[in-house]
């Protein structure tokens, strides 16, 4: 029998190989897989359904949100498909097994205000000491919000998706498939300011990088991790909550402000890289939204808050 490591590294490998998937896909099966696999007492190769619900209900009892215990499950199912596709197992223990009933939230949202003063400090620190870690903030900052991309597209970026001063840049999104990314000038200025300071860089190891963003780590550029530290950092100097900022509340940001201003749902799809146009919609629950928010609250004939009784 094989071992539990085995199996999950021959499915990871797979979902590699056969379905593209990316870095950080891989990374999370392999955390979940593994996670199941140190829980249970029993081997993952001979786990039956009462085990997989027996863990289900591990995960609910710990409080996770019923959004990752479904993430959880889907690798889980992904993995017994595969064992049983490939001959590992005669039957998959996940069958008939539902998923946690997920709610439909709306994404965090910013404000094009709070875009705008976010860029401002990011301008001011530029201006203020010129230095390529404030240039590299405000270049990714602009372009994250010019571009809409997934905070991993960011970050991965090689020097090679930025084609001459052209005003579209290369992206490799989920699944491996590559799509154009139109840019404004705004971000192409701050991406030229900092390649060029870049270059003068003589005495660093990242020089010879085939990364946009390099440093010294592991995966040669800069982490989602550590841009989204830098990200809070910039928010809290224009008093924006650790809570409200994210990588991702400025993808959600891009979407929402272009659909605001009359952009076509279609085109903010291809943009956005979303391989179906449902996840793009819920933008547009999003305006819909704040739009009965401010019918609500600021129509001459809304009913003012009842003050609360205590």
């Amino acid at each position: 029998m094989a071992s539990d490591r085995t199996l999950i590294t021959l499915f990871l490998d797979m979902l590699g190989a056969e379905r593209g998937a990316s870095v950080n896909t891989l990374e999370n099966y392999d955390r979940d897989l593994t996670h199941l696999s140190e829980y249970s007492n029993i081997a993952l190769q001979d786990l039956n359904r009462d085990c997989v619900r027996d863990y289900l209900k591990h995960l609910a009892a710990r409080g996770l949100a019923p959004s990752t215990q479904a993430r959880k499950l889907s690798a889980i199912r992904q993995f017994y498909k595969f064992l049983y596709a490939d001959g590992l197992r005669g039957d998959n223990p996940t069958l008939g097994i539902d998923s946690p009933q997920i709610g439909r939230s709306l994404p965090k949202l910013l404000s094009e205000q709070q875009v705008d003063a976010l860029l401002i400090a990011a301008r001011n620190r530029v201006e203020e000491k010129a230095d390529l870690k404030s240039l590299r903030l405000l270049a990714m900052l602009e372009l994250l919000y010019a571009a809409g991309l997934r905070v991993s597209e960011l970050v991965s970026l090689p020097k090679s998706a930025i084609q001459g001063g052209q005003p579209y840049i290369y992206v490799r999104g989920k699944g491996d498939k590559e799509r154009l990314v139109p840019v404004n000038d705004r971000s192409l200025r701050a991406l030229e300011a900092y390649v060029n300071h870049m270059k003068t860089q003589t005495d660093t190891p990242e020089k010879g990088s085939i990364w946009l963003f390099p440093s010294r780590g592991a995966k040669g550029h800069l982490t989602r991790h550590r841009f989204a530290q830098l990200l809070k950092e910039l928010g809290a100097e224009v008093g924006l909550l650790p809570s409200q900022l994210s990588p991702h509340v400025l993808r959600h940001a891009f979407a929402t402000h272009l659909l605001s201003h009359g952009a076509d749902l279609r085109a903010v799809q291809k943009m956005l890289g979303h391989s179906d146009i449902t996840t793009t919609q819920i933008y547009t629950h999003v305006l819909e939204e704040r739009l009965k928010s401010l019918v609500q609250s600021k129509h001459p004939l809304a009913e003012p808050s009842k003050p609360k009784q205590f």
